[in-house]
C-alpha cells in the first residue's frame, strides 16, 4: 500500500448517543434552522411504535418555537427501490418540507439520502442522477445541500446515517445503482439505543454480520489507510463482543449502544477505504436478483468469499484475527483458516444460515448471477473472473442435485 497515495476522510456528521437520545431531535433540527420537517419511516416500525415515539416528541415543543412536523411518510420498502425514492420526493414537496427526518434501517435511510439529493436538484426520478448505475460525486463537483438532515438509525448494521452512499435499487434494471457525494450524510445521527431493543434476533444478528462485513472489506481494502483502519478494527472487536448478546438478549441496552456504535465505524471504515469489496458484490447482485436482504446476503458470502479470494486478506489478516480474538501463532494461511472459521461459529451462534438453501435458488438461477456479479458498480475496482463468481455461487447456493 502507498501511504503517501491522495485519500480522502471527511466524517461530516454530528453524532448524539445515548438512551432517549431522541428527545433533542426538535432542539437540533432547530439549531439547523428547520422549519417543517417531514418524518420517513416504514411500516413495520409503526407497528412496533417507533414512529408514534419520534412524532410524539414534536408535540411537546411550544408552537411557534421549535419547527414543526408537517407530515409522515411510512411506505419505504426493503431495498431504498427508485419508485419509493420518488413517491417520497413527491410527498415532501407537497408539504412543503424544508427538512427530513429518517427513522429506520437502511433501506429508510438510504430512501431519505435519494429525497434530499432529488429535492436539492430539482429531480422528480432519481434513476436520471444515476444512469450507468454508479455516480461518484467529489469537490467541487459535490456541494453542500441546505437541507436540514437527522437520521435515526433503528438496526446496527449499514451506518448509512453517517455515510456517504446511498444504495438505491432501479426497478426497472434490476440493479442496485450507487450514489456517491460527501453531502448525503446526515447532518445529525441520533443514536438512541431504546429504539433497537425490539428488534427480532434475526435481522438484529444479519444486520450485526453488515456492519462486520464493512469492516472487515475495509480493512482488506488495497486502498485502506491508518484512519480506516482504526475505525475498521474497533468495529470488529465491538461485533465480536457483543452481537451473540444483542441477540440472545435484545434488551441489553449497553450492547445495543455498543453495536450502534461500532455499525457507525465499521460503514466509516467502509466509505472511505472503498475499493475492493468482493462481497458486496455478491450481496449486491443476489439480494437484487432473488431479494434475499442486504445484511443477510453479506453474512453468508463473507467466510464464502474469504475463503475463495484468501490473498486479499492476508496481509492484514494478523490484526484481523486480534480483532476477533484469534489466536495468531502460525503462518498467515492458517490464521486466516482460523479467522474464517471463527466468523462461522458466530454466523452458528447467532442463528444465520451458511447458505441460501431456502431461497431455492436453480441452476439455471446460478447462471444469471454470473452477469449480475461482474456488472455490479462493486465489480469496477475488483473484476472477478466468471470460474470464481460460480465456484463462489454453487457454494452460497447450496444447490440440490437434479436442481
Amino acid at each position: 500500500m502507498l501511504t503517501t497515495t491522495l485519500s480522502q476522510f471527511m466524517l461530516r456528521t454530528g453524532i448524539y448517543s445515548g438512551s432517549n437520545s431522541r428527545a433533542m431531535i426538535p432542539d437540533l433540527f432547530r439549531g439547523l434552522g428547520a422549519k417543517r420537517v417531514v418524518l420517513f419511516s416504514d411500516r413495520g416500525l409503526e407497528k412496533a411504535g417507533i414512529v408514534d415515539k419520534i412524532s410524539g416528541i414534536f408535540n411537546l415543543t411550544p408552537h411557534g418555537v421549535g419547527p414543526e412536523l408537517v407530515g409522515t411518510f411510512l411506505e419505504i420498502t426493503q431495498d431504498a427501490e427508485s419508485s419509493t425514492v420518488n413517491a417520497a420526493t413527491r410527498y415532501a414537496r407537497e408539504k412543503g418540507a424544508d427538512a427530513v427526518l429518517a427513522v429506520g434501517g437502511g433501506s429508510v435511510l438510504d430512501t431519505v439520502k435519494g429525497v434530499k439529493y432529488s429535492l436539492h436538484h430539482g429531480l422528480s426520478d432519481i434513476n436520471e442522477a444515476i444512469p450507468g448505475g454508479f455516480k461518484y460525486e467529489s469537490f467541487p463537483e459535490a456541494n453542500y445541500i441546505p437541507i436540514p438532515h437527522i437520521s435515526v438509525p433503528t438496526t446496527a448494521g449499514t451506518g448509512s446515517e453517517v455515510s456517504p452512499i446511498a444504495v438505491i435499487f432501479n426497478e426497472e434494471i434490476q440493479l442496485k445503482t450507487n450514489l456517491i457525494n460527501p453531502f448525503l450524510a446526515s447532518d445529525m445521527a441520533v443514536l438512541d439505543p431504546d429504539l433497537t431493543v425490539s428488534l427480532p434476533p434475526a435481522i438484529t444478528a444479519f444486520t450485526g454480520f453488515d456492519a462486520l462485513t464493512h469492516a472487515i472489506e475495509a480493512l482488506a481494502s488495497p486502498t485502506a489507510t491508518s484512519i480506516t483502519d482504526a475505525h475498521a478494527l474497533q468495529a470488529i472487536r465491538i461485533v465480536e463482543q457483543n452481537l451473540v448478546s444483542v441477540v440472545e438478549d435484545g434488551v441489553n441496552v449497553e450492547a445495543r449502544m455498543e453495536m450502534l456504535q461500532g455499525s457507525l465505524m465499521g460503514i466509516t471504515a467502509f466509505s472511505f477505504a472503498l475499493n475492493a469489496i468482493p462481497v458486496h458484490n455478491f450481496a449486491h447482485a443476489y439480494g437484487a436478483l432473488f431479494r434475499i436482504p442486504h445484511g443477510l446476503a453479506n453474512a453468508v458470502f463473507l467466510p464464502i468469499v474469504m475463503e475463495h479470494i484468501p490473498n486479499l486478506y492476508l496481509p492484514k489478516v494478523n490484526q484481523l484475527a486480534q480483532a476477533l480474538a484469534v489466536e495468531t501463532s502460525g503462518d498467515k494461511e492458517t490464521v486466516l483458516a482460523r479467522v474464517i472459521e471463527k466468523i462461522r461459529i458466530l454466523q452458528y451462534k447467532v442463528g444465520l444460515p451458511s447458505n441460501f438453501e431456502k431461497y431455492n435458488i436453480s441452476a439455471g438461477d446460478l447462471d444469471k448471477t454470473i452477469a449480475a456479479v461482474a456488472s455490479d458498480p462493486a465489480a469496477v475496482a475488483f473484476p472477478m473472473p466468471p470460474e470464481l463468481i460460480r465456484a463462489v455461487g454453487e457454494k452460497a447456493v447450496a444447490l440440490k442435485v437434479g436442481s
